[in-house]
C-alpha cells in the first residue's frame, strides 16, 4: 500500500464499527459535566505558540520535545498539546471572567504531542476536560474530583485508585525545590541527561522521570508535604476532609507533581492497572497563578483532563458496557424500479419520526437485498412489489421473531403511522 494511503504514525481511524464506544464516553462525560453545572466551550485546534510557552512551561517535556509547531507568515502557531491553556485564553478574550464566578466549562477535543506511540498514548489523542475559574475553596477541589469519579463510576470502570497530593504555592515550593537540589546534586552524574538539566531549572520534575535509575534515586527524596506552608497545609486538609465526607477513597502520593508548570496546591490522578504502565486515565489539579500569568487578574482556577482513548481501552479491558451499535430500524425492499419512488417516500416518512430507514440503492436482486438487510442488522423489513402497491397494503416483518403485520401503502403518512404503531406494540425503543 502506498505511504500516502497509510495514516500517520500515532493516529487512529475510528470506523463505524467502533464509533458507538466513542459515543458512550462522549455522552456520559457531557451529561455528568452538565449535571455539575458546567457548560461546553469550543476552542481552536491551534494557538499562538507563546501561549503554551507561558502556561505549560519552558522546562516541560511538552514544550521542549513534544509540540507540533509551524511558522505561517512570520507567526508561529502550535497544535494544542492540552486543553487548559486555550480554554483560559478563551475565557480572558471573551470576557467570561468578568461575569459571575465561578465560571465552569467543559470540552471534548483533540490534542497533539510528538511522543512515542504506545497503548493508550497517541500523537493525536482526545480529551474530556473541565475548567473552573473563580473558586478558591477546597470544596471546589473536592467537587472537581467528585465529577471525575462520577464519570468513571458511570462508565463502570473498576479498580481505579485516586492518588492525591499537594505541591504547595510558589512560596513553600521554593523551599522544597532548594531541598531537592541539595538532595539530588550529589547524584548528578547518575541522572539521565534530561534530569541533569531539570536539576538546575525545575528539580520537581525529577520526581516525574520514568527512568528506573532516576526513580531509584528519587525514592528517598524529600517529600513536598513536609514543606507546605500553613495556608497550603490547611487547604489540603480541607480537601481530604471533603472527599472523606463524600465517601471518596484516596491514597496520598507525594510523588505526583504533574508534568505542567502551572499547577499549584492540589494535584490528583485516577490510576488503573488495566492498561499496563500507562495507567493514568484522569489527571488534574489547581492552577491558581495561571490566569494572572497569562495577563489576567489574580483568579484561582482548577480542572482536569481525561483521555478518551484510555477510557475506552480501560473499558474494553474490563468488559464494561457500551451503548449498542446503531442499526437500521426499517429496510424497504423494492421488487422493481417502479417501486423505488414509493420506497423513498416511505423511508423518508419513517426518518421524520426519528428512526433509521434505508431502501435499495444498488439495484440488488431480491435475494441480495435480504442478505444486505441482515448485514445492516435491520430490525424490520417491508417488501414493495407491484401487487402490494396496487392493493395499497403490505406486510412489515419483525426480523428477530419472523412475525408479520399489515400496513397501509396508500400514502407515506399512512405507512409511517402503521409502522410506528407496530414498533410500539413490539416494544421497540423509539428514543433518539
Amino acid at each position: 500500500m502506498a505511504n500516502y494511503l497509510k495514516r500517520p504514525q500515532g493516529t487512529e481511524d475510528v470506523t463505524p464499527e467502533r464509533i458507538h464506544k466513542w459515543h458512550t464516553v462522549e455522552k456520559v462525560t457531557r451529561e455528568i459535566a452538565e449535571s455539575f453545572g458546567f457548560s461546553e466551550i469550543r476552542i481552536p485546534t491551534f494557538e499562538v505558540t507563546e501561549l503554551f510557552h507561558r502556561s505549560v512551561g519552558e522546562t516541560t517535556d511538552v514544550v521542549q520535545k513534544e509540540m507540533y509547531s509551524v511558522i505561517a507568515r512570520e507567526t508561529q502557531f502550535t497544535l494544542r498539546p492540552e486543553g487548559t491553556a486555550g480554554t483560559i485564553r478563551a475565557m480572558l478574550q471573551n470576557g467570561l471572567l468578568a461575569e459571575a464566578l465561578p465560571q465552569k466549562v467543559f470540552y471534548q477535543l483533540s490534542c497533539f504531542r510528538h511522543e512515542r506511540p504506545q497503548a493508550g498514548r497517541l500523537r493525536e489523542f482526545h480529551q474530556f476536560g473541565v475548567e473552573m475559574a473563580g473558586a478558591a475553596s477546597p470544596y471546589a477541589d473536592a467537587e472537581v474530583i467528585l465529577l471525575a469519579k462520577t464519570v468513571l463510576d458511570r462508565l463502570g470502570i473498576r479498580d481505579i485508585v485516586l492518588n492525591l497530593n499537594s505541591i504547595g504555592c510558589p512560596t513553600c515550593r521554593a523551599n522544597y525545590q532548594k531541598a531537592l537540589r541539595e538532595f539530588f546534586t550529589p547524584h548528578r552524574e547518575q541522572l539521565c541527561e534530561t534530569c541533569q538539566e531539570r536539576l538546575v531549572r525545575n528539580p520537581m520534575r525529577l520526581l516525574d522521570c520514568k527512568s528506573p535509575e532516576d526513580q531509584a534515586i528519587a525514592k528517598d527524596a524529600p517529600v513536598i508535604l513536609d514543606y507546605l506552608c500553613d495556608e497550603c497545609k490547611e487547604h489540603f486538609e480541607a480537601v481530604k476532609s471533603a472527599l472523606t465526607d463524600m465517601g471518596v477513597d484516596y491514597v496520598i502520593n507525594p510523588k505526583i507533581v504533574r508534568g505542567l508548570d502551572y499547577y499549584t496546591k492540589t494535584v490528583f490522578e485516577f490510576i488503573t492497572t488495566s492498561i499496563g504502565a500507562q495507567g493514568t486515565v484522569c489527571a488534574g489539579g489547581r492552577y491558581d497563578g495561571l490566569i494572572e500569568q497569562l495577563g489576567g487578574q489574580s483568579v484561582p482556577a482548577l480542572g482536569f483532563g481525561m483521555g478518551l482513548e484510555r477510557l475506552i481501552l480501560t473499558m474494553e479491558q474490563q468488559g464494561c458496557d457500551f451503548l449498542p451499535k446503531k442499526s437500521c430500524d426499517l429496510y424497504i425492499a423494492p421488487m422493481d424500479a417502479a417501486a423505488k419512488p414509493a420506497a423513498m417516500r416511505y423511508a423518508n416518512a419513517v426518518r421524520e419520526m426519528g428512526l433509521r430507514a434505508e431502501f435499495d440503492l444498488a439495484d440488488r436482486s431480491f435475494k441480495a437485498q435480504m442478505k444486505y438487510a441482515n448485514k445492516l442488522g435491520a430490525r424490520y423489513l417491508v417488501v414493495l412489489g407491484s401487487n402490494e402497491l396496487e392493493q395499497g397494503s403490505g406486510q412489515v416483518k419483525n426480523m428477530e421473531t419472523g412475525e408479520q403485520k399489515p400496513v397501509r401503502l396508500d400514502s407515506a403518512a399512512s405507512f409511517s403511522e402503521d409502522f410506528m404503531q407496530i414498533s410500539v406494540t413490539d416494544g421497540f425503543d423509539l428514543k433518539l
